[in-house]
């Protein structure tokens, strides 16, 4: 047999070894992964390119590259760590209230009673609602003349004037916060309710069984078996709450004074306001890596099996 007799085999390349099915896949989401490279990955990552640059739209012919200075500049920033500790506040105070009134209102909604369904469709009112028209909903509430704030607690006498809420230093943050976890709390509840639902009822009846009262059923039962919900709920909403930034422009636009400007309305001013779009670039980075920070922190406390 000469060399000439014996079948020449293509080599197989990366293509030819994924199956019809795989490269069929393949080409259908090719168009829908270029979109979201132009419109998702490349602005994140040219957003991290400006970051290197000392960018200012006030002088657009010096835009020096200064390669990390952006974010060092930010531990001497004053205003920055005075901004993060509002958020701070703001987000503990909204997540935690978020939590707890979340899951009262899902264990009322788990048990039968008559009006149950009616409630749970009242319940989702305030999440159907965009986050815009509930900052401007919670403005006209807030408003020193005509809020709606003002006439009640006028009408049952805990005040004798019509106050300026929104221009108090030290209610403002706590009023925002407030707007936020009316938003928030319907999401938040259903999260949790489906987690209530997802409980089997065998626990409860070995519970009863070993003599278990109801606040110990709670403890040892429903909360344990509430951790994943739990989970979503904290991850989601300290997402929600640390980037926030339509209820600060729309009510107070950071004030009164600097009582309101937390680190998504700080960036907004550097950038938007400022012009500094490489400090904007660097700040808007510190604040996502706190996100993520934040949430790896509650999927290895929440989300790890018992």
């Amino acid at each position: 047999m000469t060399a000439t007799d014996i079948p020449h085999t293509r080599k197989r390349g990366v293509w030819d070894r994924i199956g019809y099915e795989e490269r069929s896949a393949l080409v259908f989401l090719a168009p829908v992964m270029a979109v979201l490279m132009a419109v998702a990955v490349f602005p994140i990552l040219y957003s991290f390119y400006i970051s290197l640059f000392r960018i200012k739209l006030t002088r657009p012919n010096r835009q020096p590259f200064i390669w990390f200075e952006n974010y060092t500049d930010l531990l001497g920033d004053h205003e920055f760590w005075m901004s993060v500790g509002r958020t701070v506040t703001f987000t503990v105070t909204s997540v935690a209230a978020i939590a707890v009134i979340s899951l009262l209102i899902a264990l009322l909604l788990n048990e039968q009673f008559r009006g149950r369904r009616f409630l749970s469709t009242i319940l989702l009112i305030p999440w159907a609602i965009p986050y815009v028209a509930n900052a401007l909903m919670w403005k006209w509430i807030y408003d020193s003349g005509y809020g709606a704030l003002n006439g009640v607690l006028y009408q049952l006498d805990f005040i004798d004037k019509y106050m300026v809420w929104l221009g108090d230093q030290d209610k403002t943050l706590m009023l925002i916060a407030n707007a936020f976890v009316w938003k928030e709390v319907p999401l938040a509840t259903i999260l949790l309710l489906v987690t209530l639902k997802s409980i089997p009822d065998d626990l409860y009846a070995a519970a009863r069984v070993d003599g278990a009262t109801v606040w110990q059923r709670f403890v040892h039962v429903t909360l344990p078996a509430m951790r994943p919900g739990f989970m979503l709920v904290m991850i989601y909403e300290t997402m929600m709450a640390i980037r926030h930034f339509d209820l600060f422009f729309v009510l107070t636009e950071g004030g009164p004074g600097s009582a309101s400007h937390v680190l998504s309305w700080h960036i907004y001013v550097e950038t938007f306001r400022n012009l500094s779009f490489g400090s904007g670039a660097a700040m808007s980075y510190v604040l996502a890596l706190a996100t993520f920070g934040l949430s790896y922190f509650f999927i290895r406390t929440l989300g790890r099996r018992m």
